[in-house]
């Protein structure tokens, strides 16, 4: 068997453990909305009648986000000012006194809980979390205003890689594309500033929205921990996915616009 056969083969075994996290995911989804199990047979027999009504594929159309971004979306003056934009999001070193407006965004039960594992709630804790030497967090800004929070955990300088955590606190900002660039714009942070190797992410398995998302910027499946968390009376499985800087790099090639022509940084002088 060549070497070509043995990734096709892999990668259809991951391809089909993801598929059964996707159905699993939905499954736990139904049931929280209060679907009865035999109603659920009733709601397959659906999803089947609307796939065989599509003319094409569900999967056709589905890409990653290089028809969106390029390396040459990213203006860099990390070394100027220590900050990048995409388009209208910028990302900056994370302050101390911006902590207060992440515990508010922290109060939500459903963000709280969203991740892997829980940001601290206290505000004491969370400052230290925050200035961990083994944690980088950039401030998501928007119209120069602080509306997330985008970062690195369990950095490993020796392997090169690191755990991304991402936040878009201002729920009415939801759905305007914020996320996606802050997500692209920590890639290329850590990938092109930080010059580390890989990068990766853990997810709810219920959280199919996130897993998706990450998927288009070329997360692959690396792993999945059963029954790792326990969110209120019940355990919930972790899904573990990568991203290495090459498959990142060979996603979203571009040259690189080290001297952009409309400067993102604030002058100096008088």
């Amino acid at each position: 068997m060549d070497e070509q056969s043995d990734r096709e083969i892999a990668g259809k075994k991951q391809r089909d453990q993801m598929l059964k996290l996707v159905a699993k995911g939905f499954y736990n989804e139904l049931t929280n909305y209060g679907v009865r199990k035999d109603e659920i047979v009733w709601v397959a027999s659906h999803l089947l009648g609307n796939l065989l009504a599509q003319e094409k594929k569900p999967a056709e159309g589905v890409e990653y986000y290089n028809g969106v971004f390029t390396l040459a979306s990213v203006r860099d003056e990390w070394a100027i000012c220590r900050q990048l934009a995409v388009d209208y999001v910028t990302l900056r070193p994370l302050q101390v006194p911006d902590v207060n407006k992440v515990i508010v965004w922290l109060k939500v039960p459903v963000v709280r809980e969203s991740f892997v594992p829980r940001f601290p709630e206290n505000e004491r804790e969370l400052r230290k979390y925050f200035t961990h030497p083994t944690r980088e967090y950039l401030g998501i800004y928007y119209n120069d205003q602080l509306v997330g929070i985008v970062g690195g955990e369990n950095i490993d300088e020796a392997a090169g890689k690191l755990e991304m955590k991402k936040l878009v606190g201002e729920s009415g900002l939801h759905g305007k594309g914020i996320g996606k660039r802050a997500t692209f714009g920590f890639l290329y942070y850590a990938f092109m500033v930080r010059n580390l190797n890989k990068v990766y992410i853990h997810s709810r398995d219920i959280n199919m929205r996130n897993i998706n998302l990450n998927s288009r910027f070329g997360f692959e499946l690396e792993g999945v921990f059963l029954d790792d968390i326990t969110v209120g009376d019940k355990h919930q499985d972790v899904v573990r996915m990568a991203l290495f800087k090459s498959v990142w790099l060979q996603i979203f090639s571009c040259v690189v616009n080290s001297q952009p022509s409309d400067s993102i940084c604030e002058s100096n002088e008088a």
